[in-house]
């Protein structure tokens, strides 16, 4: 097929999917693209939401062992104390956010994306709400629990803005898809699902500095969580320039 300069079209530099039997498994192992699986998946389709589950694991352990406490009517202390008098928005996050996090990592896979658009689709409408859940029962815990000693208000204002900054990305990023706007909608998607994230990372920073300073409390604990958060819209925002510096090459490229 040509174009009407003559040029030759180029169906991966115009970003139109690939058909599925080209994908095999050649001699050499690798493509231009890197390694394909005899199965049309390159090792990143994998790795990617393979990654982002098990930053997500800790977390996830963490709130299923906090639902078995609810449940199990374990013994009070000052820490649980305020989730036993209103479970109800606790039990809404835990759920959503696990639900957000561990399916969510798949929407980050490009074969997945490219050989199952349907699958893409009907899995963010089970996103967004879910999404929209865990960020909004993240602000009523944040406005109604009582602040506990290791806490602070600072710690307060970086959960009401992360919970804030992700229910905004994922209306944004829905309203962007609604009007076929997809870089946008990629963009905001990334930003919602690194603020969905940002208790894998705070995990995996205060597991060393509780190791080194013993329990984290009041403003060090504050900076730490909220570090976590700042490092994930980094990378998202790192991402996003990336891929729009990529895409600003094709016509270039042409």
């Amino acid at each position: 097929m040509e174009l009407a300069d003559g040029k030759p079209f180029d169906r991966a530099r115009a970003g139109c999917s690939v058909p599925a039997r080209r994908y095999r498994k050649f001699d050499s192992g690798q493509t231009p693209g890197g390694a394909v699986l005899a199965t049309g998946y390159t090792k990143s389709d994998w790795l990617i939401p393979a990654g982002l589950i098990a930053l997500a694991f800790i977390p996830v352990v963490a709130g299923m062992v906090r639902l078995v406490a609810l449940g199990s009517g374990a013994p009070l202390t000052p820490e649980s104390a305020r989730f036993v008098s209103a479970p109800v928005p606790v039990v809404l996050h835990i759920i959503s956010v696990t639900i957000y996090c561990l399916l969510g990592a798949f929407q980050f896979s490009p074969g997945i994306r490219r050989k199952h658009p349907h699958w893409h689709r009907f899995a963010g409408r089970v996103l967004v709400p879910t999404g929209l859940i865990a960020a909004l029962s993240g602000i009523w815990m944040a406005l109604t629990y009582d602040i506990v000693p290791a806490d602070t208000l600072l710690l307060h204002v970086f959960r009401l803005l992360a919970g804030g900054g992700m229910a905004a990305s994922l209306v944004l990023g829905f309203a962007a898809i609604r009007r076929w706007d997809v870089e946008t909608h990629q963009a905001w998607m990334r930003r919602a699902y690194a603020l969905g994230q940002g208790a894998g990372t705070q995990a995996l920073i205060l597991a060393p500095l509780v190791g080194i300073f013993g329990p984290l409390r009041g403003i060090l604990l504050a900076l730490a969580m909220g570090g976590a958060w700042l490092i994930n819209l980094a990378v998202a925002e790192w991402l996003i320039f990336r891929r729009r510096a990529k895409m600003r090459l094709v016509p270039a490229l042409a």
